[in-house]
């Protein structure tokens, strides 16, 4: 029995509640039933009170569920599935994986968009699985990379995300190009390392692959030297542009255009300086090699010069072969007329004869200050380099260099 509060009524609670009790009904169970009997009727006949609601209630959820299986019935398969969607746990892969396929994944994915990828390959069973796991290892997650990466079929989901979240699981080509590559060199290095011809590549340096106005169309010397992870679907457009877009960032990490002008020089100018630096020296040696340079163009006639550079690399460029390659005089006179034939003409070559480093843009940038118009190495094992004032001195290192020749193999 239900002790009331006598400050206020016990019924007023059960008003509160929609449930206000009848003082007319009496207290027995034996007299309920007449009670109920006596209940007064709404218009129309229908009878007040929730037993009649509970029913319509019960027939309506009976018709939702036979609808419901229906429809599960005539979707077949696809129904079963969607239930185990909706109330089920996600469908995972229990084992390991097997076999291997490469799932792309594009800048800007998210969770599902990855796992949806991942389903289509069969590596996981359901993207709920994938993103269940993902927002379990959120921090995780969200540290995955664009990329490519070679997983297994049928994985269990938090086994493919582990996948994902390290990068070192890309599938790449990853080719490095060296600083002092020829065009022609470089293409045969992609070719080599690809699916890729010569040909193609050749064709796609004719294409647009974001080269500056100064560059006239000519790529040589912009295919910047570094260590490039090329995704499997990269066609050599792709590969060229991702290597001029390198030296882009290059050139505006150094200030190219507002370094040259201080100069007096055109971003090309620089460039090819660079190129040669690139070509005759190296480390420490390289701001000088481009004081030489400068030099013998601003001073033409001093110290003994004539106003040419006098670099053997560049008539090795104008004949088409390794630019270290030893030359004679009549390969020099060969190619007598070839404006990249520094032996012959006077100034700079029209471009760069090679793809200078990050240390050579900056050596043209910042040459050395000194009064040296001659170079020297007199140890090609060492690269150890003496700079000359006149040329008496110069005739003194070449001499050592000489000497050095006799018992050394390395000339």
């Amino acid at each position: 029995m239900t002790e009331h509060n006598h400050d206020q009524p016990a019924d007023e609670g059960l008003d509160q509640l929609g449930l206000r009790h009848d003082e007319s009904a009496p207290d027995t169970p034996e007299e309920t039933e007449p009670a109920e009997r006596t209940t007064p009727r709404r218009a129309g006949g229908s009878r007040r009170g929730p037993a009649r609601r509970g029913g319509l209630g019960c027939i309506l959820v009976l018709v939702v569920v036979g609808l419901l299986v229906a429809g599960i019935a005539l979707l077949g398969a696809k129904g079963i599935n969607w239930v185990k969607d909706q109330f089920g746990e996600a469908e995972d892969y229990t084992g390991p994986g097997s076999g291997s396929v490469v799932v792309v994944v594009d800048p800007g994915d998210t969770a599902t968009d990855i796992g949806r990828a991942l389903e289509e390959s069969d590596v996981v069973a359901s993207v709920e699985a994938f993103t269940e796991a993902a927002a379990r290892r959120s921090e995780e997650a969200a540290g995955i990379q664009p990329g490519s990466y070679g997983m297994k079929k049928k994985m269990k989901a938090d086994d493919a995300l582990s996948v994902l979240v390290d990068p070192k699981n890309r599938v790449a080509d990853r080719i490095t190009i060296p600083e002092g590559l020829r065009a022609v060199d470089v293409v045969a290095l992609l070719a080599k390392n690809t699916d890729f011809s010569k040909k193609q590549f050749e064709d796609a340096l004719s294409k647009d692959i974001g080269l500056p106005a100064y560059a006239d169309g000519n790529a040589e010397g912009y295919l910047f030297p570094a260590t490039y992870e090329f995704e499997p679907k990269a066609k050599p457009v792709d590969m060229l542009r991702a290597m001029v877009t390198r030296w882009r960032q290059a050139a505006d990490k150094a200030g190219l255009e507002q370094s040259a002008d201080k100069l007096g020089y055109t971003p090309q100018e620089v460039m090819t300086v660079a190129a040669l630096v690139e070509a005759e020296g190296r480390g420490d040696d390289m701001p000088k090699i481009a004081r030489v340079i400068y030099n013998r163009l601003e001073n033409p006639g001093t110290a003994g010069t004539i106003g040419r550079l006098d670099i053997d690399a560049t008539v090795n460029y104008a004949l088409g072969r390794n630019l270290g390659v030893a030359i004679s005089t009549e390969e020099i006179d060969s190619v007598a007329d070839s404006p990249y034939n520094t032996r012959r003409q006077t100034g700079l070559p029209p471009g760069p004869i090679e793809a200078p480093g990050d240390e050579a843009i900056r050596a043209a940038l910042n040459p050395t200050p000194g009064d040296w118009y001659y170079y020297v190495t007199v140890d090609l094992k060492t690269g150890e380099t003496k700079f000359a004032e006149s040329y008496d001195e110069f005739l003194q290192y070449k001499a050592e260099l000489n000497e050095y020749c006799t018992g050394s193999e390395a000339c």
